[in-house]
């Protein structure tokens, strides 16, 4: 590398060498005062970055946690007003594993009288009388998570059966799809049953956002909003549930519903679409 010195003519030696001088203590304080800068800046930047971690770490709420996995995770599921456990499928695939793996002999199966829809299973496991509220409720869930939502049905009929009756063999000739049953016996009806739930919100337990009958999400918590069938798409419907149960929550319930986030909502609405109903 080459450097160029200019020397000024009207300078004796020495006095271009104490120009040189004193150019050179200059740059060097301008060095250091540059350098003081950065390191200030880069200190700000680390304060900042730790500020916004802090806040991050203290107001993330619960409900983003991961929480434990559980069998009934993958399926439609609430406490019936009597405490007992209603499991639902959502697919071909979650009706086969929840009557074949999660149904015992003294549950009670629902389904819907609609090509498709899912079962539904009230969990017995205590071989308790299960109620006729419950057995409501039950069927409420079957016809509510059926097609007949998707399809803009005020209501529609359900029949329960036990496990015994539901069968996997189909008749001679005949083939059963993915997710189909055949059903052997009586089956006790329950017509006309309204498609409407519940969904609600309970503040510190695992998985906050819970949806099903209104009487069972009722019993439950009174941060809750009703729909039906209807036109609103799921994303629009669950933003209007989440600022429903925040206007009608207290102050610290409502600002914990700020960390719900929409998904958790809308994988909770039957057939992606519905209306609010006051």
């Amino acid at each position: 590398m080459e450097y160029t010195i200019k020397l000024d003519a009207r300078k004796s030696a020495a006095g271009n060498a104490e120009s040189f001088y004193e150019e050179a203590k200059k740059a060097k304080q301008k060095l250091a005062g540059a350098k003081k800068a950065l390191e200030d800046t880069q200190k700000k930047i680390r304060d900042l970055e730790e500020k916004h971690e802090a806040s991050v770490a203290v107001n993330v709420p619960q409900a983003k946690k991961e929480k434990d996995k559980k069998w009934f995770d993958k399926f439609h599921s609430f406490n019936s007003s009597d405490g007992f456990f209603v499991a639902g499928g959502k697919d071909a695939t979650t009706n086969d594993i929840l009557i074949k793996k999660h149904t015992e002999k003294d549950d009670i199966v629902f389904h819907a009288d609609v090509h498709g829809a899912p079962f539904f299973v009230v969990k017995n496991p205590d071989q308790k009388e299960v109620p006729e509220s419950t057995l409501k409720e039950a069927a409420d869930a079957a016809a509510s998570y059926s097609k007949a939502w998707k399809l803009g049905m005020g209501s529609c009929d359900v029949y329960y059966v036990k496990p015994d009756q539901v069968s996997k063999t189909a008749p001679s000739g005949e083939y059963l799809a993915k997710g189909g049953f055949m059903i052997q016996g009586r089956k006790e009806w329950l017509r006309g049953v309204r498609l409407q739930i519940a969904v609600g919100f309970r503040k510190g337990t695992d998985g906050p956002m819970i949806a099903g009958p209104v009487s069972a999400v009722g019993s439950q918590t009174s941060h809750y909003v009703k729909i039906t069938p209807g036109d609103m798409k799921s994303e629009e419907l669950a933003k209007e549930i989440k600022r429903l149960i925040q206007k009608r929550s207290g102050k610290e319930d409502a600002e914990w519903m700020k960390g719900i986030r929409l998904e958790e909502i809308q994988r909770l609405i039957p057939g992606g679409k519905g209306r609010v109903v006051t």
